[in-house]
């Protein structure tokens, strides 16, 4: 038995009525499997949308789904699962598609993202600290994203709390020119509750030293609604700039 490579393609029988004889050709496709693929992809895109109509709108215990219109021909869903424990797992998929006129799909909207999360809370009566990981693969595009994240807050003294976090993100995009980046920044704040006064400090690196930022930031609190905040970015740079900015907030 000859043994061999499966090759994708079509096949068509010629009949000779002369000679009486048959003949089989074969047509080789070398892009059929991604375009079928597409395809299959696109019809889901399709039904999903039309599930968002059909399903109720319910986020269980152990169930996540969340269909959303966002317009009037784009719809958009979350679905996947969820499980809790002291690391809280949830993984699934965002899919999203919209309509261009005659009932056409509009090009590039098509979304099938694929993502999973691990989260673990720690909290006791001083602060409370947690950990998560993240990932998320565009399956369309060829791009992707790993977050690690790490963050505590607690009480520093009778006046000040401390919080700080800490991100490692490593991304991935088949595009463009520098295909792979890893980015890591630190970041820490000192509040002090009763004067409503809070100063931040932050840097990130990117690729492991080929760019490096920082910022400096202090915000008070005037009036519970007013808020007045300054800030500056790189501060030991001849780049460094300024910002200063005034919120003030209304709820009804």
């Amino acid at each position: 038995m000859a043994h061999g490579i499966f090759m994708p393609g079509r096949f068509t029988i010629e009949r000779n009525k002369r000679t009486r004889s048959k003949r089989i050709r074969w047509f080789f496709a070398p892009f059929s499997v991604r375009l079928d693929l597409m395809m299959r992809l696109r019809r889901t895109l399709i039904a999903g949308a039309c599930l968002l109509w059909v399903l109720p709108a319910k986020a269980d215990n152990l169930l996540i789904w969340r269909p959303v219109r966002v317009s009037e021909q784009s719809y958009k869903a979350t679905m996947g699962f969820h499980l809790p424990s002291e690391w809280e797992t949830s993984a699934g998929a965002d899919l999203a598609l919209a309509s261009a006129g005659g009932g056409t799909i509009q090009a590039d909207s098509e979304q099938a993202t694929l993502w999973g999360k691990i989260t673990k809370v720690r909290a006791t009566p001083a602060g409370q600290a947690e950990q998560d990981a993240s990932v998320s693969i565009d399956t369309l595009r060829g791009s992707g994203s790993l977050l690690l994240s790490r963050s505590r807050s607690f009480i520093l003294s009778d006046s000040l709390d401390l919080q700080t976090s800490r991100f490692v993100s490593v991304g991935f995009d088949a595009v463009e020119t520098r295909q792979a980046s890893v980015t890591a920044s630190q970041a820490l704040k000192l509040i002090a509750p009763s004067t409503g006064t809070t100063f931040s400090a932050g840097g990130s690196v990117v690729d492991f030293g080929k760019d490096f930022s920082s910022s400096l930031g202090v915000s008070q609190n005037i009036f519970p609604n007013l808020n007045l905040s300054a800030g500056m970015t790189d501060p030991l740079s001849i780049d460094r700039s300024a910002t200063v900015n005034v919120n003030y907030r209304v709820s009804w």
